[in-house]
């Protein structure tokens, strides 16, 4: 779980971006995509082509953290 303050805002790029990205690739992707700091303290959202993966990017105060998500998918039988 991540904790974060009050008042964080969270951004969802709506656009899907490839799960291959990393630090620089998700900075770049705030900065350019969602016109934001991506050393704001706010969360900003990334998912799959797919919508299967998430991948937040998220600045705490000391570092940034890239978290991944993959959707479980339930028993379709």
């Amino acid at each position: 779980m991540i904790q974060v303050a009050p008042g964080t805002k969270v951004h969802l790029a709506l656009r899907p971006l490839s799960m291959r990205y990393g630090f620089d690739g998700l900075n770049a992707e705030v900065v350019e995509v969602l016109q934001g700091d991506p050393f704001s303290g706010h969360l900003f959202i990334f998912r799959s082509k797919r919508g299967d993966y998430l991948k937040i990017l998220y600045w705490d105060g000391s570092g940034l953290g890239a978290f991944t998500r993959e959707a479980q998918r339930g028993d379709e039988s």
